[in-house]
């Protein structure tokens, strides 16, 4: 059984036991979240598809640590005029165990 799943403008296919980098979500290690933007839920031969998304359609999962990615660096510069700009950004993230996909 897998579904799909929306987070962070991002979309995602999931199963039970899986750990997807997701956008940084609110909480701490350890907490239960609950995603309800599913948009479709295979499994046992039958497909359900959302309209765009699945009313009845929960998955449940754990934060299991949170992180940030490299450091990008941007850099603007003109040329023959003294203005150089150097900006970093490192994204945050968290990392998300599927505990349970439910559909009723």
């Amino acid at each position: 059984m897998f579904a799909v799943l929306k987070t962070g403008g991002k979309t995602y296919r999931v199963a039970k036991g899986d750990v997807i980098r997701v956008e940084k979500l609110e909480g701490n290690v350890g907490d239960q979240v609950t995603l309800k933007d599913v948009l479709m839920i295979s499994g046992e031969g039958e497909i359900q598809v959302g309209t765009p998304t699945l009313s009845n359609a929960v998955i449940t999962g754990e934060i299991v640590r949170e992180a940030k990615a490299k450091k990008v660096l941007t850099y603007k510069m003109k040329r023959r005029k003294n203005y150089r700009r150097m900006k970093g950004h490192r994204q945050t993230y968290t990392y998300l165990k599927v505990k349970e996909i439910a559909f009723s």
